[in-house]
């Protein structure tokens, strides 16, 4: 886990990645801002505005030429004074801008800044909440259309004025509810004749609407691996080519062709996945065939789906059936039937079999949209956003103690202290998402998956 020295150091970073580009930038923030911009540009900048010139070395040589930027404080991304210096983007050059700002701030305490530190002085000076500032790590390492979208979303602030809705709808039930604590006789009557029990049954719908939406969203976060088992000789690899809608894995009629994992990232409505095509599952004696038969069971024990292939010109084999019984549990596994090309059959879904041919394509779209829903992604018009582990953990626990208030609310028996004990408890849950209440070791494991100089 990543440790911040200081958050009341000034830092500074390159904040372009490494290599060579046409322009690179050095970003700084703190109070070493100022005697660095008249060290290093030697004039005073206005604020927020573009200046071109020289950025000179201790000796008044120029080291380059290029645009420079200072935001003070609290109006910059970080709260604090913030210089930026935009020069071409060579190793050598940036680096050796880095190195006089570092000689220039040595007075001001000036160092180099960890992964993240200047989004976490963000949250810190509350420019961002917490969900915000995850939202711009979640845009730099978004691979999809849709999840840059979603990113673009929590980053606006939408994902959080969801949960600061939810929190004020509990504070505000909460408040009725404890206020009517003071007087033991109308707590009877309380639940009956207020409105209490509509806002309570809002509330676990809103809930439980986000919740659906994050867990989606972490779907497109993460993506999925999909993994094709089965026998030689029933279509993985023509599958594979099929998802991929390009011949990336060699198909023959001889078996065993697949001696080793071929793999293919691809998308589907904006959900990526990682689809593993594994050598046939059998008994050989052929020890490379055996390398990678072996290497086939540590993909299915690693995958978030399992798509068992089989034959459907010859149905269901004991090699087929001696295969599902060694399958794991879990994860969600489902059969695909292929070449229904060689029946008289049709592509078609029943119960947990999918009838397909991978040859013509008939039935690969319904195994496209059979793969989003064992993953629980539904298509819909509403904005989902990119759930991390915590995200999840916070909601579910939320909804529980929202449920366990509902059941109270039901129960004539059950004191109105109960149910108000689950609301707060509600309320801190989604409270910690946006970082109200948050420890310092978890923004340290946060902050530190973040790059340097964001």
């Amino acid at each position: 886990m990543a440790t911040i020295s200081s958050d009341l150091d000034p830092i500074v970073a390159i904040a372009t990645p490494p290599g060579r580009g046409g322009i690179g930038i050095v970003r700084l923030s703190g109070r070493a801002a100022a005697p660095v911009m008249w060290a290093v540009c030697s004039v005073g900048l206005k604020p927020r505005l573009a200046h071109f010139g020289p950025f000179v070395g201790d000796d008044g040589t120029a080291i380059d030429h290029g645009i420079a930027l200072f935001f003070p404080g609290p109006n910059s991304y970080t709260g604090e004074d913030v210089l930026e210096l935009q020069a071409h983007g060579g190793p050598t050059v940036l680096q050796m801008l880095l190195e006089r700002c570092l000689a220039a701030g040595e007075p001001a305490g000036l160092r180099l800044a960890e992964p993240g530190e200047f989004t976490r002085r963000a949250f810190l000076n509350g420019k961002l909440d917490l969900l915000q500032a995850e939202a711009v790590a979640d845009l730099i390492e978004a691979s999809t259309e849709a999840a840059v979208r979603s990113a673009q979303a929590a980053l606006g602030g939408q994902f959080s004025a969801k949960v600061h809705a939810l929190v004020a709808a509990l504070i505000g039930l909460r408040t009725e509810i404890e206020a009517t604590l003071d007087f033991p006789e109308e707590e009877i009557e309380f639940l009956q004749n207020s409105d209490a029990l509509e806002k309570l049954a809002r509330i676990q719908a809103s809930l439980a609407d986000l919740l659906d939406r994050t867990q989606q969203g972490a779907l497109l976060r993460e993506g999925l691996k999909i993994v094709l088992a089965g026998r030689p000789n029933v279509g993985k690899s023509s599958l594979l080519n099929a998802l991929a809608e390009a011949e990336v894995a060699i198909v023959t009629p001889i078996a065993g062709t697949t001696r080793d994992r071929v793999v293919e990232a691809i998308q589907i409505e904006g959900v990526a996945l990682q689809i593993v095509d594994t050598a046939g599952l059998r008994a050989t004696e052929d020890p490379i065939e055996r390398l990678g038969i072996e290497r086939s069971w540590r993909e299915i024990a690693e995958a978030d789906i399992i798509l068992q292939l089989r034959d459907a010109s010859t149905g269901d084999r004991a090699e087929d059936l001696e295969i599902a019984a060694s399958l794991p549990d879990r994860p969600p596994r489902r059969i695909v039937m292929n070449k229904v090309d060689l029946t008289d059959g049709a592509s078609r879904v029943e119960g947990e079999r999918i009838y397909l041919s991978a040859r013509t394509g008939a039935g690969v779209e319904l195994l496209r949209r059979e793969i989003l829903a064992l993953a629980g992604w539904h298509p819909g018009g509403e904005t989902v956003f990119l759930g991390r582990a915590r995200h999840l953990e916070g909601l579910r626990d939320a909804r529980a103690h929202v449920d366990c208030a509902v059941s109270h609310a039901g129960d004539s028996d059950s004191a109105l202290e109960l149910l108000a004990e689950e609301l707060r408890l509600a309320q801190e849950d989604l409270a910690r998402i946006t970082g109200e209440f948050t420890s310092d070791d978890l923004l340290g494991e946060i902050f530190g998956h973040f790059c340097i100089g964001k």
